[in-house]
């Protein structure tokens, strides 16, 4: 009764803030598959909190404290590109207020970017795919590129399928390295792309695929892939590949928003 009675307002926003934290961690583990890993962490947690603070079993509760001071660390190692992708994104102008609007703000499931924009690099990629022209379209997120951009030479153009497909036309001197999309803009062709050391990536796969995927680890960007000798487009995102996917599939990815 005693706690009921110093509970206030302050204590309510922090339940529920804890409680969203904790709801937007399960969906960032659901996405990566790790759902099982947050299930374990959880799990575990209750069980530090029943031993040590509830039943206050001292010995147990010191060893699983220090099972908790480790396990912090352990974490760290475990999901550094993911935390290292969230401070970018924490740090990025504006991105603070873009957090804090995301935290008080429900947006629609399968939120849509601007149509206008994404219709012409699908339409592009198809025809790039049915001539089997390379292609590597990088597509920013949050996250700012202009370390990749300043690698490359600076376009500006507004986007449209026919200037995509001209850049990449294997006579002309921009058809090498990666053409840089931010919202309806084409900013730089050229660009030259961090390169993934993943050994897993598949002999198959070749330098346009690793560096897709290299830029999708360090940035949120979405990057897509045009196979010179398949065919078949391809998308990395945050350092996961997704393979041969169809035009209907490429306007689904690049208009959802997380």
């Amino acid at each position: 009764m005693n706690i009921l009675g110093h509970f206030g307002i302050k204590d309510l926003i922090d339940i529920l803030l804890v409680a969203y934290f904790l709801f937007q961690t399960y969906i960032l583990m659901k996405k990566s598959g790790a759902t099982a890993l947050f299930s374990g962490i959880m799990s575990f947690i209750l069980i530090w909190i029943l031993v040590s603070q509830i039943l206050e079993m001292r010995l147990l509760g010191a060893i699983l404290d220090k099972f908790m001071s480790f396990g912090i660390i352990v974490l760290i190692v475990l999901f550094q590109d993911e935390i290292r992708r969230f401070l970018s994104e924490f740090g990025t102008n504006g991105g603070l207020m873009k957090f804090i609007s995301k935290l008080f703000s429900r947006s629609k499931s399968g939120a849509e970017k601007d149509q206008a924009s994404v219709m012409p690099i699908v339409l592009a990629c198809m025809s790039m795919s049915k001539t089997k022209t390379g292609a590597l379209i990088a597509v920013k997120g949050v996250i700012s590129l202009n370390p990749y951009i300043e690698s490359g030479e600076e376009i500006n153009g507004k986007v449209s399928a026919r200037l995509i497909e001209n850049i990449f036309f294997k006579n002309t001197p921009l058809h090498d390295g990666a053409v840089i999309i931010d919202g309806d803009m084409i900013v730089a062709a050229s660009c030259i792309l961090p390169v993934a050391q993943n050994h897993n990536i598949p002999t198959e796969l070749g330098l346009r695929h690793r560096s897709a995927l290299g830029l999708s680890q360090e940035t949120d960007a979405k990057v897509i892939i045009v196979s010179e000798e398949r065919g078949e487009i391809s998308v990395a995102y945050r350092g996961e590949f997704m393979l041969n996917v169809s035009g209907e599939e490429l306007q689904r990815i690049l208009i959802q928003v997380d």
